[in-house]
């Protein structure tokens, strides 16, 4: 049986029958509402907990084992890419002790030039490695058909890449047609299947801040775990507002729901508009106290991110030397 296959009989088990359109939307419009304000509320109570100096240092590194760094412009160019990986594989030339980021997420196209810009390092960030994340499905509108959002895929992972950051369709997820927005995960999900059986990593791009309500989000989560997401992502990074800390809680309290009922453990993946280590802390300590420090690891949470990296170098040589660098201490991105 394909993973997909597991996916659905486990979706079918959740839901009481197929996933079609009426199942999805009796469970989904079944689940229990978001209080609004009381999430707002537990976010902004998590967000003021303070850590240790000796913890800061633990959680700067942290952070940088956790980033996808990523570049996702139309100006993209080999290059840029090239020295993309460059700072990933040393983000910080003054001080080798400093950890790898988890993984480089670029378009589709420029997959290969990363996978050989990386060469052996190239891998599990779980072993250390740094994987290459793709974008994909028409990213970020998600408006094309599905043959062209499938092979969108399947040339990413044939290219090297190790994780595939999808985009729901939120016009049809926003018209109730769950069915549909279900089926198109679940065949991009084996879309995601190498030649040797094995899968790339599912990433399901939700779009919060196109999604309006806090309810929307929680169904949509549901929903893209369901029909067989590895993680769960907030945002492309091309909407406003992105990642918020009151709605990667409400993804994680999903999560953790999930792993309560079916003992499956889903990542999460807050993206877009987290650009300091302070913001970062935020969501560390509210991922260890929603489910627990075991999600603090590469394949169960990551922050989407291009400038983030930055700051959390200037923090971690400022715990270092007792100071704070010049601005041309870090690579531009």
């Amino acid at each position: 049986m394909t993973t997909t296959e597991l996916s659905r009989r486990t979706a079918v088990d959740v839901l009481g029958g197929e996933p079609d359109d009426a199942t999805l939307r009796r469970f989904l419009h079944g689940l229990p509402g978001v209080d609004a304000v009381g999430l707002e509320q537990r976010a902004a109570g998590l967000g003021t907990r303070s850590i240790k100096t000796t913890s800061k240092a633990w959680a700067l590194d942290k952070i940088i084992t956790l980033i996808d760094l990523t570049t996702l412009e139309g100006s993209d160019t080999p290059g840029k890419v090239r020295s993309l990986v460059a700072k990933a594989k040393n983000p910080d030339a003054a001080d080798p002790s400093t950890p790898k980021v988890a993984a480089v997420c670029v378009y589709g196209d420029m997959v290969p030039d990363a996978v050989a810009a990386l060469g052996a390092l190239h891998g599990d960030p779980d072993d250390g490695l740094i994987s290459v994340a793709a974008v994909a499905t028409a990213f970020p509108s998600g408006r094309s058909s599905l043959a062209i959002k499938l092979a969108d895929t399947a040339e990413a992972v044939a290219a090297g890449a190790d994780e595939i950051d999808m985009v729901i369709d939120r016009g049809a997820f926003l018209s109730g047609r769950y069915g549909l927005v279900f089926d198109q995960i679940s065949q991009v999900k084996e879309a995601c299947r190498r030649a040797d059986g094995s899968y790339a990593s599912l990433k399901v791009i939700l779009e919060t801040g196109e999604l309006n309500t806090y309810d929307n989000i929680k169904r949509a989560s549901w929903l893209g775990i369901l029909a067989g997401g590895d993680f769960i992502k907030t945002s492309t990074g091309k909407v406003q507002p992105a990642a918020t800390l009151p709605t990667t809680l409400l993804m994680l309290e999903t999560v953790r729901d999930w792993h309560q009922g079916t003992g499956e453990k889903i990542g999460v993946k807050p993206a877009g508009g987290i650009r300091t280590s302070k913001d970062a802390v935020k969501y560390l300590v509210t991922v260890a106290e929603t489910v627990g420090e075991e999600w603090l690891q590469p394949h169960l949470f990551r922050f989407g991110a291009s400038s983030l990296l930055n700051d959390v170098l200037l923090q971690r040589q400022k715990l270092t030397t007792g100071h704070y660098s010049g601005p041309d201490y870090v690579t531009i991105d």
